[in-house]
């Protein structure tokens, strides 16, 4: 692997303006509360894939494991450094409502599957499209600039497209045998100087999460520990969440642990594959690579890696971007108020273009 660059910024947006050019693979990254933007730039335009997990790269990884996660090779590495510039004012683009009634049925259905036994919770999502005229690099600046204690990424590739977001959520990390990761679940709109009150239908969904994660991880680790939920924000947005650490032993694999975690409750359901089979029958789009994962794999060292789900996401292309946005359905859900769980969502996207 290359020693990494440091470069200015505007030395970064040189690099990729030459790629995109080239039609070349590249990602743009900054982790959670970090300044420094990390810059990989693969020399072709072959498209690799990880299989082992044991690989060195940065993964981009689909919802549906039936495809393979691809692998972005480190021929290049820049680091530089962004700062952060005054927020300015943004005017909100409308949030179209066209396909309101098709969603609520979607949420009404998948309560119905719940109230049979058949799930105990599935996430259902939408798809919208919208016009956009900002340049990409700057959506990515963007990002940057808006949501500091997020994994921002810029990522493309010419054989699968282009992708940027601003994920609140960790799939897992892991160094020295130590491994963190996160459950994640239920929204409300950030209101002025007020903590967010939370109901018994979110506190359950995140109990449920938490709980379930355990279950997964409980025999491919040494040990683990799950801590208490905790209100977090995520922009305009809160979430309840709960630390999850615990410690590798000799016969834990990567791989393994990764498909356990994947995909996670909070992006899915529970039981993960009713909830799965439930979402590709039912939602009538493809997420692709939304609720995928990506990040780091073993770039500085064995067994070292940094992954991320791919929320508060979209794709761009051919002057429009695709937003995703979507929420976990239990059986005290209510498909107004989860329309309007997402119609909230969107705009933390809408509001980057």
């Amino acid at each position: 692997m290359p020693y990494p660059r440091i470069e200015s910024f505007d030395v970064l947006a040189t690099e990729v303006i030459g790629h995109l050019t080239d039609e070349l693979p590249f990602v743009l990254y900054r982790k959670p509360g970090e300044k420094r933007v990390t810059g990989l730039f693969q020399n072709d335009s072959s498209l690799n894939f990880t299989f082992g997990f044991d690989e060195k790269g940065f993964v981009f990884a689909p919802f549906d494991t039936q495809n393979d996660a691809i692998l972005l090779r480190a021929d290049k590495i820049v680091f530089s450094e962004f700062e952060k510039s005054p927020k300015t004012s943004i005017s909100e683009k409308e949030v179209t409502s066209s396909d309101k009634d098709a969603h609520q049925d979607l949420v009404q259905k998948g309560i119905t599957e719940i109230k049979k036994g058949n799930l105990k919770k599935v996430v259902l999502s939408r798809k919208i499209e919208t016009e956009v005229s900002t340049s990409h690099q700057k959506i990515f600046s963007n990002l940057l600039n808006s949501y500091p204690n997020a994994f921002c990424y810029w990522f493309h590739h010419p054989k699968v497209g282009m992708w940027c977001g601003a994920t609140p959520e960790t799939l897992v990390q892991v160094k020295d045998d130590n491994l963190r990761t996160m459950s994640l679940a239920a929204t409300t709109k950030v209101v002025d100087n007020q903590l967010p009150l939370w109901g018994d239908k979110e506190m359950e969904e995140q109990q449920m999460v938490s709980d379930h994660i355990a279950g997964r991880l409980h025999s491919k680790l040494k040990s683990f520990e799950v801590g208490k939920a905790e209100s977090v924000m995520a922009g305009s947005l809160w979430h309840l969440k709960s630390e999850i650490t615990g410690e590798l032993s000799k016969e834990s694999n990567l791989r393994e642990i990764i498909m356990a975690l994947h995909p996670t409750p909070a992006v899915c359901g529970i039981p993960t594959e009713s909830a799965k089979d439930f979402i590709l029958k039912n939602e009538n789009y493809q997420r692709k690579y939304y609720t995928g994962y990506l990040g780091e794999l073993n770039l500085w060292g064995e067994q070292e890696i940094a992954l991320y789900v791919n929320l508060r996401c979209m794709e761009l292309g051919d002057g429009k971007a695709s937003i995703f946005v979507g929420g976990g359905i239990t059986m005290a859900s209510d498909p107004q108020s989860e329309w309007v769980e997402t119609q909230n969502k969107s705009k933390t996207m809408l509001s980057i273009l």
